[in-house]
């Protein structure tokens, strides 16, 4: 049986512990309310207009939907979306998973992959991998620091960019979607090129015929590219609010883990203390025994 002074000892470590992540779910449960308000409004807008995207994008020419050519896949993008810090659970690696059987389907498959890692811990993984380009924004951590639609906008442009010039056939994000305080959903989400509606909504058919206001033109060149900006920052918000989340949740696993494991330990140091009296006791009375002889 440990020590009284050990048990002391840990109680007093596991009390530090649990008054911690009892201050962090406080954090993230605050922090988490912003961002799924945000997400909340978002997402019906997003996914509305990804939609629609999609059905004109199919209605264009390869002259003018640049954004929806379809090409020989040679060349890949992933894009991993995950946190800053840890402490979140599985929240990372559920993401880090899904990217590593995506990337050994591509090299099965001849593709060359790039990585774009958005999130600190992201860049701490793949930056020895090889993956990552030196021609590559390697700075995106701080997109979560003050996260807003002017922020994305550019990393957006810079991936479109890449595409249109041909150095990527086709990018695809990687990122938890927001579903609840407890459940996040990983998703792989192909960015570019934009898919037909039929993949993106079941039992819709794609549309080949729209009438376009102001004209073709001004969808191709203004539209289209907000419409991916927002289909990037919609994804970040998603993550933003999923880490909050799963932070939120692993936090009150630990604090509940800490509580159990205080209550063992008194439970423990009782009966050390109780072995201990007793000890003293018989001394005491084997002592007096002896006086007596």
């Amino acid at each position: 049986m440990p020590s009284l002074k050990e048990v002391r000892s840990r109680i007093v470590s596991v009390n530090s512990t649990k008054q911690i992540t009892a201050a962090m779910k406080m954090v993230s449960a605050a922090k988490l309310r912003r961002a799924q308000d945000a997400i909340t409004r978002m997402r019906p807008y997003a996914e509305k207009l990804q939609q629609i995207l999609s059905n004109v994008s199919a209605s264009l020419d390869s002259s003018e939907g640049i954004y929806s050519q379809q090409r020989e896949v040679k060349r890949v993008l992933f894009v991993p979306i995950v946190s800053n810090r840890g402490l979140a659970g599985a929240f990372n690696t559920q993401v880090f998973r899904l990217v590593r059987k995506s990337l050994s389907e591509a090299q099965q498959n001849g593709q060359e992959v790039t990585i774009l890692p958005i999130g600190k811990k992201a860049m701490d993984l793949y930056r020895r991998s090889g993956l990552v380009s030196n021609e590559l924004p390697t700075d995106l951590a701080g997109l979560f620091d003050g996260l807003s639609f002017d922020k994305v906008a550019p990393v957006a442009e810079l991936i479109m960019q890449r595409f249109v010039d041909g150095q990527y056939d086709k990018v695809v994000l990687f990122y938890n979607k927001f579903k609840n305080a407890a459940v996040q959903i990983t998703t792989e989400e192909q960015y570019l090129p934009i898919p037909p509606a039929a993949e993106k909504v079941k039992g819709e058919a794609t549309q080949g015929e729209h009438i376009m206001e102001p004209d073709r033109a001004t969808i191709v060149e203004q539209i289209i590219p907000k419409s991916l900006k927002i289909q990037l920052y919609k994804a970040l918000l998603d993550s933003f609010a999923a880490e909050h989340g799963a932070r939120m949740t692993a936090m009150h696993k630990a604090t509940d883990n800490a509580d159990a494991l205080l209550k063992d330990l008194k439970l423990t140091y009782n009966k050390a203390r109780q072995a201990s009296i007793t000890n003293e006791i018989l001394e005491i009375v084997g002592g007096a025994e002896a006086l007596k002889g």
